[in-house]
Formats: C-alpha cells, sequence, structure tokens
C-alpha cells in the first residue's frame, strides 16, 4: 500500500491482526499491535477486542483478563463483542462463575447482552449439565425479545 503513496489505517491494521489471529499467528498479532502502538496509530475498542479474542483462543486467558480489566482506564468502554469475546474466553476454561460476573457487569455497566452471548453461557451450561440454569438463562433471552417463546 505504501509503495501506491496509500499509508496504512487503523482498518488495514485490524483487518491484517484479525487475519493472523484466525490464523493461529498470535505472536505476529502481538508484534503488529506493538507496531501500531509504536507508530502511533489511534486504537480502537476493536483493536483490543481482536487482541482479546486472540488471547483467549492461544490460552492466555491471564494476558487477556489484563488487557480486558484495563480497558477504562485506557479510557475504551466494552461493547457487547469485546464481554462475550471474554465470557467465551472464561467459559472455554472453565471459569463458569467468573463468566456469570462479567455478564452481570456488563448489564450494570449498560451494555446489553445479545442472543450470542447467550448461547456462549447456554452451550457452557449444558456442558456442566446445569439444565436448571439453561432454562432460566432461556426465559431470560424470552424475555428480553431475543428467542420467541
Amino acid at each position: 500500500m505504501r509503495d501506491r503513496g496509500q499509508p496504512a489505517n487503523l482498518i488495514t491494521y485490524n483487518t491484517l491482526m484479525d487475519a493472523l489471529v484466525k490464523n493461529q499467528q498470535l505472536e505476529k498479532a502481538l508484534v503488529l499491535f506493538n507496531k501500531m502502538i509504536d507508530i502511533g496509530i489511534e486504537l480502537n475498542i476493536y483493536t483490543y477486542t481482536i487482541l482479546i479474542d486472540g488471547l483467549c483462543k492461544s490460552g492466555r486467558l491471564t494476558d487477556a483478563k489484563e488487557i480486558f480489566q484495563h480497558l477504562p482506564v485506557r479510557g475504551y468502554c466494552p461493547d457487547v463483542r469485546t464481554y462475550t469475546v471474554m465470557i467465551n474466553g472464561l467459559c472455554k476454561e472453565g471459569l463458569f462463575e467468573e463468566a456469570l460476573v462479567l455478564l452481570s457487569e456488563m448489564e450494570d455497566n449498560g451494555c446489553l447482552p445479545n442472543a450470542v452471548t447467550f448461547e456462549i453461557i447456554i452451550r457452557a451450561l449444558f456442558e456442566k449439565d446445569e439444565n436448571d440454569m439453561v432454562e432460566k438463562v432461556l426465559r431470560d433471552m424470552i424475555a428480553r425479545g431475543l428467542l420467541n417463546g
């Protein structure tokens, strides 16, 4: 792009970082992330969500949690996708209680979960044979209009 006089922008960098994460090249994604910071690219919540997702999928949940927890300090407000990615990472590691606490915090912060967020939680509940809790979550989804009863 630079060869043709078109400098890379945030969208270009986010797309490249997302592709690296999806191709299980987290280390290269981290190098790119740090390069973005070094050259003064103004990051956005989507950039951090990509990074958190990659860290979760690579088994680096502690790192993902640390970045997630520091988002407000950096001036970023997690959106529904960011929360959902983090909840998914917690559920994949069997940290169901933490996922439910994060779901509650999500709502307390004015970010409403969507059908995908609930689907992740329901899947985790089924895996733990928590069928009564699944029914409660499904009722909550119906009450929110996210699922037809």
